[in-house]
């Protein structure tokens, strides 16, 4: 076993939207911050739909922005597709959607993690949480090092046992040729309840086997909103 001695303030497991949220919220407060993740390559990485906000979400991204998260000037800057979603109902249910370029997402967000200060990136898959005297104080990695932090921010997602199903087959995955992490075992030992949400993500199309004579184009708002 090896103990990374490095004084950590704030350890976030994970580095999808929420991870990466916590990991900045918490270095630009001057926190000696360490982030977690399984893959240091698709850090923000928009695994299925590339798209932000939309309906009942968009005004969690102008809240997130309006404490200063990456979320939305990401999306501004990333964008290829502005719209305002249900037009055609009450400007209650109006919402604002961005279609980012996917790629372009991900990497200007590694980008300003790598930039920040008092934050560092770290690959590995956590799998054990360590707790003492009622709090937890870190966690072990799958290849055996204990990372020690004051605080522990979990922000895993679909990989705590993650399972994917394909056609009638299913595996065990955070997504696809992404490994699930063990942690929420160690969660579900601590008397916590676990579930798993469903999403589902359809077929992907061969565009050469697409009539796109015969479809409309959708555009975005004109100026983006």
């Amino acid at each position: 076993m090896f103990t990374l001695t490095d004084p950590i303030d704030v350890l976030v497991v994970g580095s999808g939207h929420a991870g990466i949220e916590a990991a900045l919220a918490a270095a630009r407060l001057g926190c000696r911050t360490l982030m977690l993740t399984q893959n240091l390559d698709t850090i923000g990485q928009m695994s299925c739909n590339p798209a932000i906000g939309g309906s009942a979400k968009s005004h969690i991204v102008k809240e997130i922005d309006a404490l200063g998260g990456a979320m939305a000037i990401n999306a501004d800057a990333t964008g290829i597709q502005f719209r305002i979603l249900n037009r055609s109902k009450g400007e209650a249910v109006w919402a604002t959607r961005v279609q980012c370029d996917k790629k372009a997402y991900q990497f200007r967000l590694k980008a300003i993690l790598e930039k920040t200060r008092n934050l560092r990136l770290l690959q590995g898959t956590a799998t054990t949480l360590l707790i003492g005297n009622r709090r937890a104080f870190g966690v072990t990695t799958d290849l055996g090092v204990e990372i020690l932090a004051k605080s522990v921010v979990i922000t895993a997602g679909t990989f705590l046992r993650g399972l994917l199903h394909v056609g009638e087959q299913s595996k065990a995955g955070g997504r696809m040729a992404d490994t699930a992490s063990s942690l929420s075992d160690s969660i579900r030992a601590l008397g916590f309840e676990a579930g798993r949400f469903k999403t589902g993500t359809p077929c992907r199309l061969n565009g050469n086997s697409i009539d796109f004579g015969s479809l409309e184009v959708q555009g975005g708002d004109e100026p983006p909103p």
